[in-house]
Parts: structure tokens; C-alpha cells; sequence
């Protein structure tokens, strides 16, 4: 069994950090924001996950201060857009570094589509969105008290959009869907559409 301490990782052998490929899938936080100014942005998030259930809560990690902390600090809200096997390439386009100003919707060919509670726009074409308030934002720092120059966003879901073909029995049939998450590195995705149940253990 190798062991290592992360700073110290035998590059030989690993000569690309593993942490991401580690902690997989994980799901992509599809994140669109409105500035004060009126400026819209449509970002993926690889570090992303539902943090809470009652009430329901999002967060998102940003490294650096970049346009979907940004914008959702100052406004206080953001919305979470399902991206599916279908919109892979749509969502995948969102990751460019654009400039202030420059519509990743435009770019990815995406339609925006009003919420209802909160201002920001949500992509039409995704199956769900989940419109959330900010809640609190956390600074990270490492053990020795420095930045790791890492924002989390955390949000509280205000408002649910669900396309009533994904449900089946009264749930949601997420094989269907087809959720993509990330696994790792710079191109790795997956996407879930197999699925198996196990049933709790009694207390």
C-alpha cells in the first residue's frame, strides 16, 4: 500500500496529483450568476456538492475570486443547472476564460430562461435548476491558518424548475437523466446512468 504526504507525492510514479481522481465522480456545479451591473455568467464547478437537506443547501467552491462568487456574493443568490450527457459539450464550453462582459450562454449556444424567485437566469435546455439564496460565504485556509485562496458558497434552494418527463412513480428517474460528474484530472468525465439499490441495514 503506498502512502504519501500530498506534498510529497513520488512524482515518479504519480507524476499528476490524484486527488481528483480520488474523490469521484463528483457532481458539476453548473452555476449561472447576475452581477449588480447586469452581467450574467454561466460557470461548471468541479468542486461542488448538496450540503444540507432540511432546508435543502448547494455549495460551491471557487478558486480565486472569479466571476460566479463574485456575482453571487454581491447579488446574494446564483442557480444550479442539471448538466446532462446532452449538454456535455454546451457545459464544457462554459469553462473558457472569458473576459468581463463575454456571454458564456452566447458561446455555448445556450438559450437563458427566467427564474422565478431569484434574478439570475437559468439554462433552459437543462432538465432542472435549483434557484438558491446565499446563505454564507467561507474563506479557506490550510492547517497553518494561510489562504488557500479557495471561496465556498453556500447556498439555500429557494426554488425548484424539474421537466415533468423525468418523473416515474412519483420519483425522479436520474438514470435517465443522465447526469455527467467529473472524475479527475483536466478531461475525465462520467456519466451516471446504471444504477443498483441496497436496502438499509435495520437499527
Amino acid at each position: 500500500m503506498l502512502f504519501y504526504e500530498p506534498a510529497d507525492r513520488p512524482r515518479d510514479l504519480l507524476p499528476h496529483d490524484p486527488f481528483k481522481a480520488l474523490v469521484a465522480p463528483r457532481p458539476i456545479g453548473w452555476v449561472s450568476t447576475r452581477g449588480r451591473d447586469g452581467a450574467v455568467n454561466l460557470a461548471p464547478y468541479s468542486f461542488f456538492n448538496a450540503v444540507c437537506d432540511r432546508p435543502p443547501m448547494l455549495a460551491f467552491s471557487s478558486a480565486g475570486r472569479k466571476d460566479s462568487m463574485t456575482f453571487a456574493t454581491e447579488s446574494g443568490e446564483f442557480v444550479w443547472n442539471l448538466p446532462t450527457y446532452d449538454l456535455r459539450e454546451a457545459m464544457n464550453e462554459t469553462s473558457a476564460a472569458l473576459s468581463r462582459g463575454e456571454s458564456e450562454f452566447a458561446r455555448a449556444g445556450l438559450e437563458l430562461a427566467p427564474c422565478r424567485l431569484v434574478a439570475a437566469p437559468r439554462v433552459a435546455a437543462s432538465p432542472c435548476a435549483l434557484e438558491c439564496r446565499v446563505v454564507h460565504t467561507v474563506e479557506l485556509h490550510d492547517v497553518d491558518g494561510a489562504s488557500a485562496d479557495h471561496h465556498v458558497v453556500f447556498g439555500q434552494v429557494v426554488g425548484v424548475h424539474l421537466d415533468e418527463a423525468c418523473i416515474s412513480d412519483g420519483m425522479v428517474d436520474t438514470a435517465a437523466l443522465r447526469p455527467i460528474s467529473r472524475c479527475g484530472y483536466t478531461d475525465r468525465y462520467a456519466v451516471a446512468d446504471t444504477f443498483f439499490s441496497m436496502a438499509r441495514p435495520a437499527a
